[in-house]
């Protein structure tokens, strides 16, 4: 064995330029493989970050049928009687025609509760979110994102101003931080936005009753997604006895479906890379062809001075291997470099592009079952030979 790999790395270095040229597909399949499935792991990695910080600890509700029996404000504050859960909070919203002196301009308008800041992860900048007396007391009061403070009113600071919600007046107590923080922040980043007590909005819209049909929940402290929201659809079944007139769902679907996506990208990435991987080997096997056709001669001396059928063979099958393995590590270390350079050039956006150990692995292990399934053919061919014939060879 120890002679075979002697007599491959003797023929591979007086060959150089062939050989590079014969790891070239391997080469590239190797990079393709890696950095690829790499990029959409590192990629998805930040994301997943992203989403996870977003505040993805909320349970979304839904009702669709409410089967005469609407849920209200006041059944709200009695399921957040409930052991399981922190806050919870209604979430309606219209659309309304904002002023402020000679500005105006169409803005969504949501009608929620003191609870929804804490459910949603928000943070203020200046001033308070609404109280649990603004709802008692329809109070006409409102917060306020940054953009709306800038792109309306002018100003942040702006507490104590007055806007008009379709020609009602609306004193501003409190303005949201646009950030990253919140998955609502991130949605609504940019976007105008105001925020009034539900109350206040089901007595100005037309449009909005005092049934709640969505709201949001936020678990106690240790208790797990999964067990709130089994305590929530019990407590809705028992009111509906339907599970088709409401929905429960965890925010953390959304790292679900992301996981989802990120696998079929893996695969259809790595099925390319596979194929490059293959056509490299499918090089490797012919120009070991015509390796074999050149050392004919060779061939027939060392079997007429006793070289076994098995030992030839080996010499050939060991020399397409190391062409496979040394591609192979050319490729890893290509990928390695590579990567290094991404995550610097994007190094703003806080991603890292490291490269995936099992992917690596994969690689390496993929590159040698495809030395020996080519190299096979050639060397068996070359074991095959006689001696007399090889002896006679004139090519």
């Amino acid at each position: 064995m120890l002679q075979s790999f002697k007599m491959a790395f003797k023929s591979i270095a007086s060959n150089k330029t062939r050989a590079f040229l014969t790891m070239l597909g391997i080469i590239i399949g190797v990079m393709a493989l890696v950095i690829l499935v790499s990029l959409v792991n590192g990629a998805t990695s930040t994301v997943t970050d992203t989403i996870s910080s977003l505040g993805t600890d909320s349970l979304t509700v839904s009702i669709s049928d409410d089967k005469g029996v609407p849920v209200l404000l006041s059944d709200l504050n009695t399921w957040m009687e409930n052991e399981n859960f922190a806050r919870i909070a209604p979430a309606a919203s219209s659309s309304m025609t904002a002023k402020y002196g000679s500005t105006s301009d169409s803005i969504t308008v949501y009608g929620t509760t003191a609870s929804y800041p804490d459910v949603q992860n928000m943070t203020m900048k200046l001033g308070r979110f609404l109280k649990t007396a603004d709802l008692d007391n329809n109070s006409y009061v409102c917060v306020i994102s940054e953009a709306t403070a800038s792109d309306l009113i002018g100003f942040d600071d702006c507490l104590g101003c007055e806007i008009s919600l379709n020609g009602i007046r609306f004193t501003v107590v409190g303005v949201l931080k646009d950030d990253d923080d919140s998955l609502t922040s991130l949605m609504s980043s940019g976007s105008m936005t105001v925020y009034i007590p539900y109350t206040t909005l089901v007595r100005i819209s037309t449009s909005q009753s005092e049934e709640i049909t969505s709201f949001y929940i936020k678990p106690a402290a240790n208790v797990t997604m999964e067990t709130a929201q089994t305590e929530m659809e019990a407590i809705l079944y028992e009111r509906f006895e339907d599970d088709d007139a409401y929905s429960v769902s965890s925010s953390s679907i959304l790292e679900d479906t992301m996981s989802s996506i990120t696998s079929i990208f893996e695969i259809l990435l790595g099925g390319i890379a596979a194929i490059s991987l293959v056509v490299g080997g499918i090089g490797i096997m012919n120009i070991m062809l015509v390796t074999v056709t050149e050392r004919t001669r060779e061939i027939g001396i060392r079997k007429a001075v006793g070289a076994s059928r098995g030992a030839i063979l080996m010499q050939f099958l060991v020399e397409a291997v190391v062409l496979c393995m040394f591609g192979c590590g050319i490729g890893i270390g290509l990928s390695f470099l590579i990567l290094r350079v991404i995550t610097i050039v994007v190094s703003s956006l806080s991603m890292n592009f490291a490269m995936n150990g099992t992917v690596v692995l994969i690689a390496v292990l993929f590159c040698f079952a495809i030395g020996v399934g080519f190299g096979l053919y050639p060397a068996n061919k070359a074991a095959k030979m006689k001696p007399i014939d090889a002896l006679h060879f004139g090519g």
